[in-house]
Order: structure tokens, then C-alpha cells, then sequence
């Protein structure tokens, strides 16, 4: 039994009775997720970046011999005074991801926006367009809203591929709203939620919203968190008592599995260096960074 064809970490066991190339693959796309807003002065709050749009499905026609793109989407980012970026789309041949929504910040001047994407970023604090983003149909849901408080937790939750993102409590000074729900996916063999929302930050000691499946939680004293890699998170909202221009969490970057029969053919040929497994009964690619595909 030979391993050697193709680069990256192999587990399991590959049955060496291998029949013809695969005719249909399942995949999971995932985009990266939106950054969390960021703050403009003290006592305000960004929102949660919203995740970043997930596909999945069975039965995706591939051609032998014809070398299929796959692109790996990046998290967005965030600054001062400004609201979080986009993530990156995501991309298995004519499957495309869209990349979750920027979380909304709280500067006048820049327009409070939260970004629309695969799930859209929450509202900010204080006046103004202060809605949560808009989401994706059939990949993500919408961010949620925040409002105009006099001084507090009035941020929303960026929005997740499962649900909408939660809205700031509208008792002042809030809480602020947790992210929206991820998308469990067992395409690995194992259950792991994909996609969740990033939390909305908060500008008093009162309570944050928290980031779902690896999004970063919002935070009350300064920087929001950091959704972790590879799930497409959203990156949590800065708030700051005492800081002033602080930084929402970037965004999770996103990714591509695919999977067939382990009784086929491997690949003819693979870039980006997946992971690849052999787990209940099938060869499986992880895509962490963009690469190329042919059967």
C-alpha cells in the first residue's frame, strides 16, 4: 500500500482496492468571517463581524482530468474608527462562499455601517444607521441591530450560518448581542460547527456579547477577540470604558472540504497542501489555504 501520491497528513486506513475515478464529491465551503468593528471614542461599542457564508452539499459533478480552483477565503480585519472588513469568499470550482460582513463601529463620521456578506455584521452603538448587516440566502443570516443608548452595552452580535445574530438588550445600558449560531458539519468524521457570529462589543463594565463556533467575543476593554482559524467566524466587537480607538477582532479564515469513497481513485493531482484523511469510509481533503484539485 503506497501513500506517497499526494503531500499532506495522512490518517486512517486507505483500502488499496481502489475502483475507477469518483464521478460526484461532497464538499463544505466556508468563507472567512467579518471583523468586528471598531471604536471611534470611549464608552461606545463596535459590532460582532458577521460569519461567513457556508455551502454544502452532495453530489457535485467533477470531469477526470480537469483541475478544479479552490480558494480559501481570508478573515476580515478591523481598525480604529471604522467598521470591521469583509472576509474573503470562499471557492470549490462553481461553488462560491460569500464572505461574512464587517460589524458595524460606532463613528459618526464613517456611518455606523455593518457590512452585508454570507452573514451579515452587527449594528453599533450609539445614533445613527445602527441595523445589523444583511445575510446571504441559503448561506448565512443577518447581523443583529444595535441602538442608541446614553452610555452602555448597545452593540449586536454579528450574524451566524445557522441564525441571525443577537440584538443589544434595549434596556440601557444593554447587554450587548452574542453571534448567531454556526452550522454543524460532521463532513470529517467528526461533528464541528462552522460559521458562528462574532459578539458585540460593550463601552461600560455591563456585559459583552460572545463570539459562536470559534467567533471572538466582544469585549469591554479595548481590542474585541480573535475568531479563530479556519471556521469562518466573526470576529468580536471592540468597546472600551477607558480606551479610546480601539480594534474589533479579526475575522476567522475560512474553508474548503471535500470528500468521496476511499474504494476510488485518489486525485491525479493536488496543490495547497490539504490535510487528508481516511475516515469512515472516505478520503478527505482540508483545504486551509488555496490550492487546486484533479481527478
Amino acid at each position: 500500500m503506497s501513500q506517497s501520491y499526494i503531500g499532506g497528513i495522512i490518517t486512517g486506513t486507505l483500502n488499496p482496492l481502489r475502483s475507477l475515478p469518483t464521478a460526484t464529491v461532497e464538499y463544505l465551503v466556508v468563507a472567512g468571517g467579518g471583523g468586528g468593528g471598531g471604536t471611534y471614542t470611549n464608552n461606545d461599542a463596535g459590532g460582532g463581524g458577521g460569519a461567513g457564508g457556508l455551502l454544502t452539499a452532495t453530489g457535485y459533478a467533477v470531469t477526470q482530468g480537469s483541475s478544479i480552483t479552490v480558494t480559501v477565503g481570508a478573515g476580515g480585519g478591523s481598525s480604529t474608527s471604522a467598521s470591521g472588513t469583509n472576509g474573503g469568499n470562499s471557492v470549490f470550482g462553481s461553488i462560491t462562499s460569500t464572505g461574512g460582513g464587517g460589524g458595524a463601529t460606532d463613528n459618526n463620521s464613517t456611518g455606523y455601517v455593518a457590512g452585508n456578506g454570507g452573514s451579515g455584521g452587527g449594528g453599533g452603538f450609539r445614533s445613527g444607521n445602527y441595523s445589523g448587516g444583511t445575510g446571504t440566502s441559503g448561506q448565512g443570516y443577518a447581523g443583529g441591530r444595535g441602538y442608541n443608548f446614553s452610555v452602555g452595552c448597545g452593540a449586536g452580535g454579528g450574524g451566524g450560518s445557522g441564525s441571525v445574530g443577537i440584538a443589544s438588550g434595549t434596556n440601557d445600558p444593554g447587554p450587548s448581542g452574542s453571534g448567531g449560531t454556526g452550522t454543524v458539519s460532521s463532513i470529517t468524521g467528526s461533528p464541528v460547527q462552522y460559521a458562528g457570529g462574532g459578539g458585540g462589543g460593550c463601552g461600560t463594565t455591563d456585559t459583552a456579547g460572545l463570539g459562536v463556533a470559534g467567533g471572538g467575543n466582544g469585549t469591554n476593554a479595548g481590542v474585541g477577540g480573535n475568531a479563530l482559524a479556519n471556521t469562518g467566524s466573526g470576529g468580536g466587537g471592540a468597546g472600551g470604558v477607558t480606551s479610546t480607538g480601539a480594534v474589533g477582532g479579526n475575522g476567522g479564515s475560512g474553508i474548503v472540504i471535500i470528500r468521496y469513497p476511499a474504494n476510488t481513485a485518489p486525485p491525479a493531482s493536488v496543490t495547497g497542501g490539504p490535510q487528508v484523511l481516511y475516515n469512515s469510509g472516505y478520503q478527505i481533503y482540508v483545504f486551509t489555504s488555496s490550492g487546486t484539485i484533479t481527478f
